[in-house]
């Protein structure tokens, strides 16, 4: 009968665990999706600094973060509202007269191990917790 006790106990004791894990997760989470596209928006505004067609253009990659229901979000990417951003496609994508310049998408890839590492060390340390 003992042997049982101690299950149920543990059983408790990890469901408080995921429990407290849950209620900290979408606000930690955000902090990682904004740290992660902190990195992506600085990488991004290097990669397309010293053109001198278009030197605003860097300053005009921008990015906003969100909570959502499932965990957070992050848009990042040229403000067209801002000086020169409505150049961010044409750099990015190219056209037919001129060859693209991409920015966000290597400093996306250059983020993303990094990203998907943060995201296991938060749910590591959120599962670790007394």
């Amino acid at each position: 009968m003992s042997g049982v006790e101690f299950e149920h106990r543990e059983l408790d004791r990890w469901v408080r665990t995921l429990d407290s894990a849950a209620e900290d997760a979408i606000p930690e989470a955000r902090k990682v999706v904004q740290r992660g596209a902190l990195q992506i928006k600085n990488d991004w505004r290097q990669r397309w600094s010293g053109y001198k067609h278009a030197p605003r253009l860097p300053y005009a990659v921008t990015y906003d973060s969100k909570e959502t229901a499932g965990g957070a979000s992050a848009e990042i990417g040229p403000d067209k509202n801002k000086p020169q951003g409505a150049l961010g496609n044409l750099f990015e994508l190219g056209s037919v007269n001129n060859a693209p310049i991409p920015g966000g998408i290597p400093a996306l890839a250059a983020e993303g191990p990094r990203f998907e590492r943060a995201l296991a060390d938060l749910a590591e340390r959120l599962l670790r917790r007394p």
